[in-house]
């Protein structure tokens, strides 16, 4: 995709996870009931508007359990069915081939190391951070998940909706937490160099992970909870706290379930800095699939940054929380 290189001020502003043009879709036949449900992807136009916004690199990530969603009394997501025998690694080879052809025909830079975001930073233009949500995609064959760093996936959440083999998810009831196979999950993931994310992992499974891991480990997508906040997507402030007492890094989520104006997000992402420090606070803005949100174009990105100077943070602050975090991740666990 040819974008006109433009000076940036700011530093490398990256997203940790989202969905743009709703990228899970592609690959999509045009007779799949899915498309006549959420229509076709449009990536190429969030791309677009992304660079435009000045954003280094935006998440790009599939869905593993997308053909077993239904929707919840609350409007958001619930487990409707289970998979049918090599449904869930079909469908992930559909999207990520989807995705990995948008990218390729379209000139998008894949993020495989740390300097690949340096470098669209510097170029004035917007890479691709690939990654799968839901490890569900493995059938218990460790191999694909080689595959997939081949391809160029850098992250993977362990879980999403639907409890899987590798650990608890927080919006259906817990078992054990990280489990063997999740265990042996994690530590194929460090030899690679892929960063794993325990969003949508219960505390008792993140916690698991971080004694697994030799890295640091990310919290892409999330809030803390509070006095009247109960929502099972939420964090206990210890929950967040763990993340980054090993150097991990969680990411605000721009969502209706915590949040009703942009201001209120702003106000969610100061709880975070307040709760776990500056150093260890990320953007995850879920966008093009996100729950009511109140971030729906890239072009608001930058207000985060606005926002927080109106607050008192130093302009190297608000680059450390609008991308130089996630750069130090992926520096550390990619390289």
């Amino acid at each position: 995709m040819a974008t006109t290189p433009t000076a940036r001020a700011h530093g490398p502003w990256v997203d940790l996870h989202a969905h743009p043009g709703r990228c899970f879709l592609a690959g999509l036949a045009a007779a799949d009931p899915l498309a006549a449900v959420l229509g076709p992807e449009r990536c190429a136009a969030a791309m677009a508007q992304a660079a435009r916004a000045g954003m280094a690199v935006v998440s790009f990530d599939t869905v593993a359990d997308l053909r077993v969603l239904g929707i919840a009394e609350d409007g958001g997501l619930c487990v409707a069915r289970d998979f049918d025998e090599g449904e869930a690694g079909a469908d992930h080879e559909r999207q990520l081939d989807g995705v990995c052809l948008f990218a390729s025909s379209h000139a998008v830079p894949v993020v495989r190391i740390a300097s690949d975001v340096v470098r669209a930073h510097e170029e004035g233009t917007c890479a691709v951070l690939l990654g799968c949500e839901g490890a569900d995609f493995l059938e218990d064959d460790l191999a694909r998940l080689e595959d997939c760093h081949a391809a160029g996936v850098r992250t993977v959440t362990l879980v999403h909706y639907r409890p899987n083999d590798y650990g608890d998810t927080q919006t259906e009831s817990a078992r054990a937490g990280l489990t063997p196979a999740g265990r042996e999950l994690v530590g194929e993931m460090n030899r690679l160099g892929m960063v794993v994310d325990v969003a949508h992992a219960t505390f008792e499974t993140t916690l698991g992970v971080l004694e697994a891991s030799s890295d640091p480990v990310m919290l892409s997508h999330s809030h803390l909870a509070g006095e009247g906040r109960t929502h099972p997507r939420l964090l206990a402030v210890e929950h967040a706290r763990a993340v980054a007492a090993g150097g991990g890094l969680v990411g605000a989520w721009p969502s209706g379930v915590t949040s009703a104006t942009f201001g209120d997000f702003v106000d969610e992402v100061v709880r975070l800095i307040e709760a776990v420090g500056v150093d260890h606070v990320g953007i995850g803005t879920d966008m093009d699939a996100n729950f009511r949100p109140v971030l729906t174009d890239y072009a608001e990105f930058g207000l985060i940054g606005e926002h927080l100077s109106d607050r008192g943070f130093t302009p190297a602050e608000v680059d450390r929380v609008l991308g130089g975090n996630a750069l130090d991740l992926l520096a550390t666990v990619c390289g």
